[in-house]
C-alpha cells in the first residue's frame, strides 16, 4: 500500500483556523475607507438590490445568530490579482501586499460601508422606529417617523444627533436619541468572524470563492473573463446585464432566466446581434446566434468603451422593441423560452428598416424549440434574421 505520508502531513500540520478572528462594521468599513481592503477582479460586481440590504440590516439587529464569516486573503508574494477598490471599483495600482483581499463577504462589506458613508443609493432607505424596522421609505424619503439609514449609520455620529434635533421637537428628540444612539452602536460594534487566508494565489482564491460563495459550483468561465472588462472602465453589470434583466422581468418574463447560470450567458449571447451589425457590417456567421453556446466573452475583451456602449445601447433598444412587439401582437403565452426573445432581438438589429410583424408574429406562433440541437437553433436564427419566415 502507498500513502503519500509527506502530502498528508503538511495538510495535517497546516491550520488554517488559527488565523481567524473578528472585526467589528465600523473596524471593517474603516478599513474600506482607508483602502486597506480591496476586492478582486474576478469577483461578480455588485448584485444586491435594496431588499437584500434591508435583509441584513434587520437581521443585524434583530437576529439570534451571526452573520456568516468573512473569508478574505491576505497579499504577500502573490500579488498578481488585480484589485479594486470598494470605493471606485476601480483598480488599484501599485504594490498591493499586505491588503485584506475579499473572497467571500463583498455584498456585505459593501452594504454596511454604503450605509456608513451615506451613499446616495441608500437614501430611501429608512429605520422606522414606528414599525421598528429597517425598510424602504414611500416614495423614497424618510418621513417623521423614520430615519435614513445612512444618517442613523454615519461614521460622524454628530450627522445623527444634528439630523434629530433639527427634525424633532426637544421632548421627541430626548425621547428618541438614546434609542438611535443603542441601535448605532449595536451595528457598528457587530462583530463578523473573520476567516484570513495568507498570500493565496489566484487558483487557490477562485477555488475557496467557489467553495463558500457557489456551494460548490464552478464560478463561470464567463464570469471570470467579464470581470475584466473592468480594467476598461466598463462594468458590464450595471451597464448592461442589470438593466437587460430588469427590463425582461418588467415584461413579466422574468422566470425565463433559468437555470441560475442563465443570468449572465443569456445577455451576453444577445450582444452577438449587434456586435456583428455593427462591428462585422452586419455579416452573419453561423455560430454567433444568440444562444448560451455562442457567448463571446472573450470577443468583448478586445473592444473598447465605446465599442461596447454601441452594442450595449443598440442590444437594450432592440430589446424592448422586440418586448413591445410580443405585447403588441398578444403573444406572451407563446414566448416560452428566452429564446423567442432573444431571437427576435436579433431580427430587429439585422431588419430595421424591413420589419415584417405580421409574418414574425406567425413565426413566434408556430417556432418551437424543444430537443433541439445547437446546429438546429442557429439555422432557425439565420432564417430569421434574413426574413425567411
Amino acid at each position: 500500500m502507498k500513502i503519500n505520508e509527506q502530502k498528508l502531513q503538511a495538510a495535517i500540520n497546516l491550520n488554517p483556523t488559527k488565523r481567524s478572528q473578528t472585526m467589528t462594521i465600523a473596524d471593517l468599513s474603516e478599513r474600506i475607507e482607508s483602502g486597506s481592503l480591496t476586492v478582486p477582479l474576478y469577483q461578480r460586481g455588485l448584485s444586491w438590490n435594496d431588499a437584500k440590504a434591508i435583509a441584513l440590516f434587520n437581521y443585524q439587529l434583530f437576529g439570534k445568530a451571526p452573520v456568516s464569516p468573512i473569508s478574505l486573503n491576505e497579499i504577500g508574494t502573490n500579488d498578481d490579482v488585480p484589485q479594486l477598490s470598494f470605493i471606485s471599483r476601480k483598480e488599484i495600482a501599485g504594490d498591493n501586499r499586505g491588503k485584506l483581499s475579499v473572497v467571500d463577504g463583498q455584498q456585505r462589506l459593501t452594504t454596511n460601508y454604503k450605509a456608513y458613508s451615506n451613499d446616495a443609493s441608500f437614501s430611501s432607505i429608512v429605520f422606522d422606529f414606528t414599525q421598528a424596522k429597517f425598510r424602504r421609505a414611500n416614495n423614497g424619503k424618510a418621513n417623521k417617523s423614520q430615519i435614513p439609514v445612512g444618517v442613523l449609520f454615519n461614521k460622524n455620529q454628530q450627522t445623527l444627533t444634528d439630523y434629530i434635533y433639527k427634525h424633532y421637537s426637544s421632548n421627541d428628540a430626548t425621547k428618541l436619541f438614546p434609542l438611535l444612539v443603542g441601535i448605532r452602536t449595536k451595528i457598528l460594534n457587530y462583530s463578523y468572524t473573520i476567516h484570513i487566508a495568507d498570500n493565496m494565489a489566484e487558483n487557490e482564491q477562485i477555488e475557496w470563492f467557489e467553495v463558500l460563495n457557489n456551494a460548490g459550483s464552478n464560478v463561470s468561465l464567463i464570469e471570470l473573463a467579464l470581470s475584466k472588462l473592468r480594467m476598461h472602465d466598463f462594468d458590464i453589470y450595471s451597464g448592461f446585464i442589470t438593466p437587460y434583466k430588469k427590463m425582461v422581468k418588467d415584461y413579466g418574463f422574468g422566470e425565463l432566466f433559468s437555470p441560475f447560470s442563465s443570468n449572465v450567458s443569456y445577455p451576453i449571447a444577445s450582444l452577438n446581434p449587434a456586435f456583428e451589425y455593427l462591428l462585422k457590417d452586419g455579416i452573419h456567421s453561423k455560430n454567433y446566434a444568440p444562444i448560451p453556446s455562442d457567448t463571446k466573452e472573450h470577443m468583448l475583451l478586445k473592444l473598447t468603451k465605446e465599442q461596447l456602449d454601441n452594442i450595449s445601447e443598440l442590444t437594450l433598444k432592440a430589446l424592448e422593441e422586440a418586448l413591445d412587439f410580443i405585447f403588441d401582437y398578444q403573444l406572451q403565452e407563446y414566448v416560452k423560452a428566452m429564446q423567442y426573445v432573444m431571437y427576435l432581438t436579433g431580427y430587429f438589429i439585422f431588419q430595421r428598416d424591413n420589419i415584417q410583424k405580421d409574418s414574425l408574429s406567425n413565426w413566434v406562433k408556430k417556432t418551437r424549440f424543444d430537443n433541439l440541437s445547437n446546429g438546429e437553433r442557429r439555422s432557425i436564427y439565420n432564417k430569421l434574421i434574413n426574413g425567411k419566415f
